[in-house]
C-alpha cells in the first residue's frame, strides 16, 4: 500500500496561478513561494460575498491517538464538492512541526485526500510559524530588557511575568526553565519556560484578527504582568506591539495551495484545540468564502473542543454563520470507546461498536445546542467490516441524522461523492440561524459551567484556590466578559484522559484560568493539560530523511 508520501510525489500538481485563475484571483494579487504555492492579500475579503456563501465545519467524536481524519475528510469532501459541481475551496490549518515530528509524521490530509506540495506545508511552508515564533519571543526580549535596564517608568515586578518564550517543536525539558544566570549582565534570573508555538498566544491573535490595524490592537492588549504597585502591564505599554506587528505582516496573508485534482486549498493559522481556539484564520476563513461559493473548514480534535470554540469564540467574533457541521466517526474509534485495545482496532468487533455508540450519541446531542443542521461522515478504513459501518449507520438514521460513508484516502473526491451530495443538500437547505452555547457577558464560573455540563457532560466543577484567585484577579482588570477557551485533554470529554466512551457523574476541576487578553478570551486549565508537549517513545522523526537529490522520505 502506498505511503501518503508516495500518493502525493505521484499526483500531478499545477502551477498556483492555474489554481488562482479557478476561483477568480489574478496573477497580480499573487505573492508567490515557488511554483505551488502563494500568499494572497487581504483585499479579496467581500463582506457582502462572505454572507451569501455556505459555511462548513468538520469535527469529529472523541479521537483515538491517530486522530479520525478530520483533514483528509475535510479535503475529501471539498474535492467531491468540487466534482458535482459546486465551487468549493477547503481551509484548513497549517501543521505544526511538533506533531508532524512528535506522532502525526505529516498533517496534510491523507491517501488521495490530500494538500500539495505535502513535504512544503509538513514542513516550514511559507514561515507563518516562525514569524509567530519571532513576534512572541521578541515580546519576551523586550520584557526581560525592561527588567535589566529599567529605562521606562513602568516598573515592572519581575515575579509576576506571566509571557513565555515559544518555539515550534514538542520539548518537555524546555517546560520549566529559569533564565538570567551568570551574574547582572544577564539580566534578573527568575523561572519562567518554553511553550510550543501553536500554543502561543500570538498565533491565537493572528487567527482571530480581521487585518493589519486589528492584529496590532490585539498585541498591545497582551497581558504580560504588574507592576510593584499592583497596575496592569500590557505590551502595548513596553511599545512591543508596532515591531511585533511588522514580523507578523506576511504572516498574516493566507496561504494557497491545491488539493489533489487541482482544487483550490487556503490554510493559515495553526492553533491548537485543546489549548486555544484550534481553527484556522478569520481571515483565510473569509478569503475563502468570498472566493467560492461552499467552504470547508475543520476544527481539532473533538466536537467539545475544537467545534465548541469554532462556534462560540471564532463565528461570534467574525460574525459567521456556519450552513451544516459534519461529524467525523470512524469504526476504530468508536471500538476504542466500546473498549477494544489500541492494538485491536484493525480486528472486526462489532460488539465494541455498539457499546463505543455512546460516545457518537453525545457528541451527536452536542450538534444540536448550536442549531447547525448536521451530517455524520464514517470514515472508512479499509480495515471496517460492513457489519461495523451499518451498525453507525443505522443508529445514526434511528437518531434522525444523515450518515453518509466517505472513502476519501482511497479514492480521493470520487470516494466523498455520497458525503458531498448530503452536506450540499444539507446545507443548501438549511434556515437556521447560528445560536451561541452561552454569552460573553455571563460571569466567568456560569460560562465555564455551561460548556462543562452541556458540552462535557460534567456533574459538577471545582476550582483549586489558585483559580479562585485568578477569577478575581480577571474582575479587578475588568476582563471577565471575555469568552472562555477552556484547555482539556483531547482523549475524553472529561477533563481526565482514562474516561472513555460517554464518561458521567464526574467533576471537572479548574486548575488555574490564564489570560489572553490580546486574543480577546480566558483560559481556564482543566486536568493535566500542558502547552509544550513532549515527544513519543519513538518520535515519527526517526522515520524521516532526505536524500543527495533532496527528496523528503519518511513524512506519511
Amino acid at each position: 500500500m502506498p505511503t501518503d508520501l508516495d500518493i502525493a510525489k505521484s499526483s500531478q500538481t499545477e502551477h498556483i496561478s492555474k489554481i488562482a485563475a479557478k476561483i477568480g484571483i489574478t496573477e497580480s494579487d499573487l505573492e508567490y513561494y515557488g511554483k505551488y504555492k502563494a500568499k494572497l492579500p487581504l483585499k479579496l475579503i467581500d463582506e457582502e460575498k462572505v454572507k451569501k456563501s455556505k459555511l462548513i465545519l468538520v469535527s469529529a467524536i472523541t479521537p483515538t491517538p491517530a486522530g479520525e481524519g478530520k483533514t483528509t475528510i475535510s479535503i475529501g469532501l471539498s474535492q467531491a464538492l468540487n466534482m458535482i459541481g459546486a465551487k468549493a475551496t477547503v481551509v484548513l490549518r497549517e501543521p505544526s512541526l511538533g506533531p508532524v515530528f512528535g506522532v502525526k509524521g505529516g498533517a496534510a490530509g491523507g491517501g488521495y485526500a490530500q494538500v500539495l506540495p505535502m513535504e512544503d506545508i509538513n514542513l516550514h511552508f511559507t514561515g507563518d510559524m516562525s514569524a509567530v515564533e519571532k513576534a512572541n519571543n521578541l515580546l519576551a526580549a523586550l520584557i526581560d530588557n525592561e527588567l535589566q535596564n529599567k529605562k521606562s517608568a513602568i516598573d515592572l515586578d519581575s515575579r509576576t511575568v506571566s509571557w513565555r518564550r515559544v518555539m515550534d517543536m514538542n520539548d518537555r525539558s524546555l517546560r520549566d526553565i529559569v533564565i538570567g544566570l551568570g551574574g547582572t549582565k544577564n539580566s534578573i534570573p527568575r523561572e519562567t519556560g518554553f511553550d510550543i508555538t501553536a500554543a502561543s498566544e500570538v498565533m491565537a491573535i493572528l487567527c482571530l484578527s480581521s487585518d493589519i490595524a486589528d492584529l496590532k490592537k490585539r498585541l498591545g492588549n497582551i497581558f504580560i504582568g504588574y507592576t510593584h504597585s499592583k497596575k496592569p502591564v500590557f505590551a502595548r505599554d513596553l511599545g512591543a506591539n508596532g515591531a511585533m506587528a511588522a514580523l507578523l505582516k506576511d504572516a498574516v496573508k493566507p496561504n494557497l495551495v491545491q488539493t489533489i485534482g487541482g482544487y483550490p486549498a487556503i490554510i493559515h493559522g495553526g492553533p491548537f484545540a485543546n489549548i486555544a481556539q484550534g481553527t484556522n484564520s478569520i481571515i483565510a476563513t473569509k478569503t475563502g468564502m468570498s472566493l467560492s461559493d461552499y467552504v470547508v473548514t475543520e476544527a481539532g480534535f473533538g466536537f467539545d473542543l475544537g467545534a465548541e470554540k469554532f462556534f462560540d469564540i471564532k463565528c461570534r467574533t467574525a460574525g459567521l454563520n456556519p450552513k451544516a457541521v459534519v461529524l467525523v466517526a470512524t469504526v476504530r474509534a468508536i471500538k476504542f470507546h466500546g473498549g477494544a485495545k489500541l492494538k485491536d482496532l484493525t480486528l472486526p468487533d462489532p460488539a465494541a461498536v455498539e457499546k463505543g455508540l455512546a460516545n457518537l450519541e453525545k457528541h451527536m446531542e452536542n450538534m444540536k445546542h448550536f442549531n447547525i443542521c448536521p451530517v455524520v461522515a464514517i470514515n472508512k478504513f479499509h480495515t471496517d467490516s460492513d457489519e461495523e459501518i451499518n451498525i453507525i449507520k443505522n443508529f445514526v438514521k434511528s437518531r434522525h441524522m444523515v450518515a453518509a460513508v466517505a472513502d476519501v484516502w482511497a479514492k480521493g473526491g470520487e470516494g466523498g461523492i455520497e458525503l458531498a451530495e448530503a452536506v450540499k443538500k444539507t446545507a443548501d437547505l438549511c434556515i437556521n440561524e447560528f445560536t451561541p452555547l452561552y454569552e460573553w457577558e455571563w460571569p466567568i464560573e456560569k460560562k465555564i459551567e455551561k460548556i462543562a455540563k452541556t458540552i462535557y457532560g460534567a456533574e459538577a466543577i471545582d476550582y483549586t484556590a489558585q483559580a479562585k484567585n485568578d477569577i478575581k484577579r480577571i474582575i479587578k482588570l475588568e476582563l471577565d466578559k471575555l469568552p472562555v477557551c477552556i484547555a482539556k485533554t483531547q482523549k475524553s470529554l472529561s477533563d481526565n484522559p482514562e474516561l472513555l466512551g460517554r464518561p458521567k457523574d464526574f467533576i471537572v476541576t479548574v486548575r488555574e484560568i490564564q489570560i489572553s487578553s490580546g486574543a480577546g478570551f480566558l483560559v481556564p486549565i482543566t486536568g493535566e493539560i500542558m502547552r509544550m508537549p513532549g515527544l513519543p517513545s519513538e518520535p515519527a522523526a526517526i522515520k524521516m530523511d532526505i536524500d543527495n537529490q533532496g527528496n523528503i522520505n519518511g513524512l506519511f
